[in-house]
């Protein structure tokens, strides 16, 4: 067990503890801009959904209810401008992570096969690189990796931690490049709804992918949009060969899906109201949390999209944690995300309104 358990790096949020602790000492609590987990209620027709299908005493199938198979579809063509997407090209995952994480090992790769992912990102694309005993490598433009030996490329749009939207002309690049040299290319659009000062487009919309799914992937969640990070709801839409062949191995793996899990995913999927709604409390915490950071003496980076702010005070990002630690106020490091965010941290917009308030007071 320890030889699997060696291969991953240190769980980084263990590091953020003493912090954690400085910062929960202040006199009025702690604001934890740290991890970006929601915390505002799950919707309440979603909730519904759930506690109808409640009385569920059967096992769920992986691929899901032929419903839940056309709500997937039906978003993917009404939200990502997706043309033409069967059931085929659809698969149900259990969360969004899990499948970052367990990703290469269905996929069969192993030692000698590498995994490349942007430099400044979620640690997940990593440990499930390391997991199978493949190759992590990083790149600023993927067009200029070495192709060989490369199975399996991630894109991450809107960026975790940065915001950074890739714009079409890179995404059609990027597309193209992987085809040609046969490497598989997944795409990481779990932010998609939460655009701010730029518009997200999935690698599925026609312009980038030339109307073709071939060798393409997107990997969507409904953690953030939704704030169903707890009933750990996401979904692949794209090549239907690759999905097909996941769908079998995940058959034998029992990877399912709860049943009310999937009713509620038919529910939030078929409503933009409340997707609305969330965005808008996300839209006035940014303006609030961004003001505030700024008028500290922060400097904004990309983050034009996203839940997170990815600031910096040109100061080694562990300095930054402290200081703000001091104030009640609780970051993520940069260094979490790659050496190259070493002097930026990232600050999660997800904390009540309340607490948003306190922030803002604190570094007023």
């Amino acid at each position: 067990m320890s030889a699997v358990s060696s291969r991953l790096p240190v769980f980084p949020w263990d590091k953020l503890e003493p912090y954690k602790a400085t910062a929960a000492a202040h006199p009025d609590g702690i604001v934890d801009l740290s991890v970006g987990t929601p915390v505002d209620p799950v919707p309440d027709l979603i909730q519904r959904a759930l506690v109808a299908a409640a009385n569920s005493p059967g096992y769920p199938t992986v691929w899901g209810t032929p419903q839940l198979r056309d709500a997937l579809t039906g978003w993917a063509e009404r939200r990502l401008g997706a043309r033409d997407v069967a059931h085929a090209n659809v698969l149900p995952v259990v969360g969004s992570k899990e499948l970052v994480a367990w990703l290469p090992t269905q996929l069969g790769l192993g030692a000698g096969d590498r995994v490349a992912y942007p430099r400044l990102a979620y640690p997940t694309y990593e440990v499930g690189a390391r997991l199978c005993g493949a190759e992590p490598v990083t790149y600023e433009d993927p067009t200029d990796l070495d192709p060989a030996g490369l199975r399996l490329l991630w894109l991450n749009s809107p960026s975790n931690p940065t915001g950074r939207v890739l714009d079409k002309a890179e995404l059609t690049r990027t597309v193209a490049w992987a085809r040609e040299h046969g490497v598989l290319l997944f795409s990481d659009e779990c932010y998609l709804e939460l655009g701010w000062e730029a518009e997200p487009v999935s690698v599925l919309h026609p312009d980038v992918c030339g109307g073709s799914y071939e060798g393409v992937v997107a990997v969507h969640s409904l953690s953030k949009r939704s704030n169903l990070a707890g009933y750990r709801a996401a979904f692949l839409v794209g090549d239907a060969a690759v999905l097909g062949e996941l769908l079998q191995i995940r058959k034998h793996g029992g990877m399912m899906t709860p049943a009310p899990v999937q009713a509620a995913t038919v529910a939030a999927l078929g409503d933009d109201i409340h997707v609305a709604e969330q965005r808008a409390r996300y839209a006035a915490r940014r303006t609030a949390l961004r003001a505030a950071l700024e008028g500290h003496g922060f400097r904004i980076e990309h983050s034009e999209a996203s839940l997170y702010l990815w600031a910096t005070r040109d100061e080694p990002c562990w300095e930054t944690v402290a200081r703000l630690a001091q104030l009640g106020v609780l970051v993520a490091p940069g260094d979490f995300y790659g050496p190259a965010g070493d002097r930026f941290v990232r600050v999660a917009l997800t904390a009540t309104d309340e607490r948003v308030e306190a922030a803002v007071k604190r570094l007023g």
